[in-house]
Protein backbone atom coordinates (compact mmCIF):
# COMPACT_ATOMS: atom_id res chain seq x y z
CA UNK A 1 0.00 0.00 0.00
CA UNK A 2 2.94 2.29 0.66
CA UNK A 3 4.65 1.48 -2.62
CA UNK A 4 5.58 4.28 -4.92
CA UNK A 5 3.25 4.82 -7.93
CA UNK A 6 4.42 4.90 -11.51
CA UNK A 7 5.39 8.55 -11.12
CA UNK A 8 6.00 10.59 -7.99
CA UNK A 9 6.80 9.85 -4.37
CA UNK A 10 5.03 7.18 -2.36
CA UNK A 11 2.48 7.55 0.40
CA UNK A 12 4.03 8.80 3.64
CA UNK A 13 7.17 10.08 1.91
CA UNK A 14 6.51 13.64 3.11
CA UNK A 15 6.80 12.53 6.74
CA UNK A 16 9.62 10.07 6.18
CA UNK A 17 13.13 10.60 7.55
CA UNK A 18 14.38 12.29 4.39
CA UNK A 19 11.23 14.40 4.12
CA UNK A 20 11.50 15.61 7.73
CA UNK A 21 15.16 16.51 7.20
CA UNK A 22 14.23 18.58 4.15
CA UNK A 23 11.47 20.33 6.11
CA UNK A 24 13.87 21.28 8.90
CA UNK A 25 16.34 22.63 6.36
CA UNK A 26 13.52 24.55 4.67
CA UNK A 27 12.46 26.16 7.95
CA UNK A 28 16.03 27.22 8.69
CA UNK A 29 16.58 28.72 5.23
CA UNK A 30 13.15 30.38 4.99
CA UNK A 31 13.28 32.14 8.35
CA UNK A 32 16.83 33.26 7.71
CA UNK A 33 15.32 35.61 5.13
CA UNK A 34 13.48 37.39 7.94
CA UNK A 35 16.78 37.76 9.78
CA UNK A 36 18.31 39.18 6.61
CA UNK A 37 15.38 41.56 6.23
CA UNK A 38 15.95 42.94 9.72
CA UNK A 39 19.61 43.69 9.03
CA UNK A 40 18.67 45.29 5.70
CA UNK A 41 16.50 47.83 7.52
CA UNK A 42 18.13 51.21 8.19
CA UNK A 43 19.60 51.45 11.67
CA UNK A 44 17.30 54.25 12.72
CA UNK A 45 14.26 52.17 11.67
CA UNK A 46 15.50 48.72 12.75
CA UNK A 47 13.18 46.92 15.13
CA UNK A 48 14.43 45.76 18.53
CA UNK A 49 14.91 42.01 18.83
CA UNK A 50 11.83 41.59 20.99
CA UNK A 51 9.60 43.44 18.50
CA UNK A 52 11.18 41.54 15.62
CA UNK A 53 10.42 38.25 17.38
CA UNK A 54 6.82 39.28 18.01
CA UNK A 55 6.38 40.19 14.34
CA UNK A 56 8.07 37.16 12.79
CA UNK A 57 6.68 34.56 15.21
CA UNK A 58 3.19 35.24 13.89
CA UNK A 59 4.37 34.25 10.44
CA UNK A 60 6.11 31.18 11.87
CA UNK A 61 2.91 29.97 13.51
CA UNK A 62 0.90 30.61 10.34
CA UNK A 63 3.48 28.95 8.10
CA UNK A 64 3.63 25.85 10.31
CA UNK A 65 -0.14 25.57 10.25
CA UNK A 66 -0.27 25.84 6.45
CA UNK A 67 2.64 23.41 6.04
CA UNK A 68 1.15 20.61 8.14
CA UNK A 69 -2.31 21.22 6.68
CA UNK A 70 -0.83 20.72 3.21
CA UNK A 71 0.91 17.52 4.33
CA UNK A 72 -2.33 16.19 5.81
CA UNK A 73 -4.31 17.00 2.66
CA UNK A 74 -1.60 15.54 0.42
CA UNK A 75 -1.65 12.18 2.20
CA UNK A 76 -5.38 11.86 1.56
CA UNK A 77 -4.84 11.37 -2.17
CA UNK A 78 -4.33 8.08 -3.98
CA UNK A 79 -2.12 9.81 -6.52
CA UNK A 80 1.31 11.35 -6.03
CA UNK A 81 1.26 13.21 -2.66
CA UNK A 82 4.27 15.32 -3.67
CA UNK A 83 2.46 16.81 -6.65
CA UNK A 84 -0.64 17.53 -4.56
CA UNK A 85 1.53 19.23 -1.95
CA UNK A 86 3.09 21.33 -4.68
CA UNK A 87 -0.34 22.31 -6.03
CA UNK A 88 -1.43 23.33 -2.51
CA UNK A 89 1.73 25.31 -2.03
CA UNK A 90 1.43 27.16 -5.33
CA UNK A 91 -2.18 28.05 -4.57
CA UNK A 92 -1.15 29.30 -1.12
CA UNK A 93 1.54 31.48 -2.68
CA UNK A 94 -0.80 33.03 -5.29
CA UNK A 95 -4.47 33.05 -4.37
CA UNK A 96 -3.64 32.50 -0.72
CA UNK A 97 -1.37 35.54 -0.66
CA UNK A 98 -4.26 37.69 -1.88
CA UNK A 99 -6.54 36.20 0.77
CA UNK A 100 -3.97 36.90 3.51
CA UNK A 101 -3.65 40.51 2.35
CA UNK A 102 -7.42 40.96 2.37
CA UNK A 103 -7.66 39.29 5.78
CA UNK A 104 -5.00 41.51 7.33
CA UNK A 105 -6.65 44.62 5.91
CA UNK A 106 -10.10 43.57 7.13
CA UNK A 107 -8.91 42.65 10.62
CA UNK A 108 -6.87 45.86 10.89
CA UNK A 109 -9.91 47.94 9.94
CA UNK A 110 -12.12 46.16 12.48
CA UNK A 111 -9.71 46.50 15.41
CA UNK A 112 -9.01 50.15 14.59
CA UNK A 113 -12.74 50.86 14.26
CA UNK A 114 -13.37 49.37 17.71
CA UNK A 115 -10.16 50.96 19.05
CA UNK A 116 -8.58 47.69 20.18
CA UNK A 117 -5.10 49.20 20.24
CA UNK A 118 -3.18 46.08 21.25
CA UNK A 119 -4.75 44.03 18.45
CA UNK A 120 -3.35 46.28 15.73
CA UNK A 121 -0.64 44.29 13.95
CA UNK A 122 2.80 45.49 15.03
CA UNK A 123 1.56 47.48 18.05
CA UNK A 124 2.51 45.88 21.38
CA UNK A 125 2.46 48.81 23.76
CA UNK A 126 5.28 50.56 25.58
CA UNK A 127 6.82 48.50 27.05
CA UNK A 128 5.80 45.63 24.70
CA UNK A 129 3.13 43.39 26.20
CA UNK A 130 3.05 39.62 25.66
CA UNK A 131 -0.76 39.71 25.85
CA UNK A 132 -0.85 41.93 22.75
CA UNK A 133 1.42 39.49 20.91
CA UNK A 134 -0.78 36.53 21.86
CA UNK A 135 -3.92 38.31 20.69
CA UNK A 136 -2.32 39.20 17.35
CA UNK A 137 -1.11 35.61 16.91
CA UNK A 138 -4.66 34.37 17.39
CA UNK A 139 -5.97 36.85 14.82
CA UNK A 140 -3.28 35.93 12.29
CA UNK A 141 -3.93 32.22 12.81
CA UNK A 142 -7.64 32.81 12.14
CA UNK A 143 -6.67 34.53 8.88
CA UNK A 144 -4.56 31.51 7.91
CA UNK A 145 -7.43 29.14 8.73
CA UNK A 146 -9.71 31.20 6.51
CA UNK A 147 -7.11 31.15 3.72
CA UNK A 148 -6.57 27.38 3.91
CA UNK A 149 -10.31 26.72 3.97
CA UNK A 150 -10.81 28.70 0.77
CA UNK A 151 -7.86 26.95 -0.92
CA UNK A 152 -9.26 23.54 0.08
CA UNK A 153 -12.60 24.45 -1.47
CA UNK A 154 -10.83 25.53 -4.65
CA UNK A 155 -9.14 22.11 -4.83
CA UNK A 156 -12.57 20.47 -4.93
CA UNK A 157 -13.06 21.90 -8.44
CA UNK A 158 -12.70 19.07 -11.00
CA UNK A 159 -9.56 19.04 -13.11
CA UNK A 160 -6.83 19.11 -10.48
CA UNK A 161 -6.31 15.34 -10.72
CA UNK A 162 -5.13 15.54 -14.34
CA UNK A 163 -2.71 18.32 -13.44
CA UNK A 164 -1.49 16.26 -10.50
CA UNK A 165 -0.74 13.30 -12.77
CA UNK A 166 1.44 15.28 -15.19
CA UNK A 167 2.94 17.94 -12.90
CA UNK A 168 6.03 15.99 -11.78
CA UNK A 169 5.86 13.01 -14.10
CA UNK A 170 9.12 14.03 -15.81
CA UNK A 171 11.17 13.51 -12.60
CA UNK A 172 12.37 9.88 -12.40
CA UNK A 173 13.80 9.93 -8.85
CA UNK A 174 11.48 10.20 -5.82
CA UNK A 175 14.30 11.74 -3.73
CA UNK A 176 14.84 14.44 -6.34
CA UNK A 177 11.11 15.08 -6.39
CA UNK A 178 11.10 15.50 -2.61
CA UNK A 179 14.00 17.96 -2.80
CA UNK A 180 12.19 19.98 -5.44
CA UNK A 181 8.81 19.93 -3.70
CA UNK A 182 9.92 20.25 -0.07
CA UNK A 183 13.00 22.48 -0.36
CA UNK A 184 13.74 24.31 -3.62
CA UNK A 185 10.33 25.65 -4.61
CA UNK A 186 9.10 26.32 -1.03
CA UNK A 187 12.31 28.17 -0.12
CA UNK A 188 12.05 30.56 -3.08
CA UNK A 189 8.34 31.21 -2.62
CA UNK A 190 8.45 31.37 1.19
CA UNK A 191 11.31 33.86 1.11
CA UNK A 192 9.20 36.19 -1.03
CA UNK A 193 6.05 35.61 1.03
CA UNK A 194 7.78 36.15 4.37
CA UNK A 195 9.37 39.37 3.15
CA UNK A 196 6.06 40.74 1.83
CA UNK A 197 3.91 39.67 4.78
CA UNK A 198 6.45 40.98 7.31
CA UNK A 199 6.31 44.38 5.62
CA UNK A 200 2.52 44.16 5.74
CA UNK A 201 2.07 43.33 9.43
CA UNK A 202 5.01 45.19 10.95
CA UNK A 203 4.59 48.62 12.51
CA UNK A 204 5.36 51.42 10.06
CA UNK A 205 8.27 52.83 12.05
CA UNK A 206 9.58 54.99 9.24
CA UNK A 207 6.47 57.09 8.82
CA UNK A 208 5.76 57.34 12.52
CA UNK A 209 9.30 58.13 13.56
CA UNK A 210 9.65 60.70 10.79
CA UNK A 211 6.66 62.57 12.14
CA UNK A 212 8.10 62.45 15.65
CA UNK A 213 11.47 63.68 14.43
CA UNK A 214 9.85 66.54 12.55
CA UNK A 215 7.84 67.53 15.60
CA UNK A 216 10.87 67.37 17.86
CA UNK A 217 13.23 69.28 15.58
CA UNK A 218 11.17 71.81 13.71
CA UNK A 219 9.17 73.09 16.68
CA UNK A 220 12.20 74.05 18.80
CA UNK A 221 13.79 75.71 15.77
CA UNK A 222 10.66 77.72 15.18
CA UNK A 223 10.56 78.64 18.84
CA UNK A 224 14.22 79.66 18.82
CA UNK A 225 13.60 81.79 15.73
CA UNK A 226 10.68 83.53 17.38
CA UNK A 227 12.65 84.06 20.57
CA UNK A 228 15.59 85.46 18.68
CA UNK A 229 13.33 87.87 16.86
CA UNK A 230 11.77 89.01 20.12
CA UNK A 231 15.16 89.40 21.77
CA UNK A 232 16.87 91.13 18.89
CA UNK A 233 14.24 93.70 18.05
CA UNK A 234 14.00 95.24 21.56
CA UNK A 235 17.79 95.34 21.81
CA UNK A 236 17.99 97.25 18.57
CA UNK A 237 15.25 99.59 19.72
CA UNK A 238 16.98 99.95 23.05
CA UNK A 239 20.28 100.85 21.44
CA UNK A 240 18.52 103.24 19.09
CA UNK A 241 16.63 104.85 21.94
CA UNK A 242 19.82 105.34 23.91
CA UNK A 243 21.56 106.93 20.96
CA UNK A 244 18.56 109.13 20.28
CA UNK A 245 18.47 110.20 23.91
CA UNK A 246 22.17 111.08 23.84
CA UNK A 247 21.67 113.17 20.73
CA UNK A 248 18.60 114.81 22.17
CA UNK A 249 20.61 115.67 25.30
CA UNK A 250 22.95 117.69 23.14
CA UNK A 251 20.07 119.53 21.49
CA UNK A 252 18.28 120.40 24.66
CA UNK A 253 15.67 119.27 27.11
CA UNK A 254 12.68 120.21 24.93
CA UNK A 255 13.80 118.07 22.01
CA UNK A 256 14.65 115.19 24.39
CA UNK A 257 11.07 115.16 25.72
CA UNK A 258 9.76 114.80 22.18
CA UNK A 259 11.53 111.52 21.57
CA UNK A 260 9.16 108.47 21.72
CA UNK A 261 9.64 106.17 24.68
CA UNK A 262 10.32 102.44 24.19
CA UNK A 263 9.74 99.44 26.37
CA UNK A 264 11.83 96.31 26.30
CA UNK A 265 9.62 93.22 26.33
CA UNK A 266 11.38 89.91 26.89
Amino acid sequence: AASRPAHGCGSGALLGRFGVLLQALLALCAFSTLMLKRFKEPKEERRPWRIWFYDTSKQAIGALFIHFANIFLSDLTEEDPCSLYLINFILDATLGMLLIWLGVKAVSWIVQHHKYTYLVFGEYGDPPQAAAWIGQCVLYLLIMIFEKTVISLVLLIPGWTKLQQILLSYIPSPQLELVLVMLVVPFIVNAIMFWVVDSLIMRKYKQKDTLNINESTETPRARRTEESQVLLSPDMDFDQSESDQDISGLKGMNQKMKQPSYQVVI
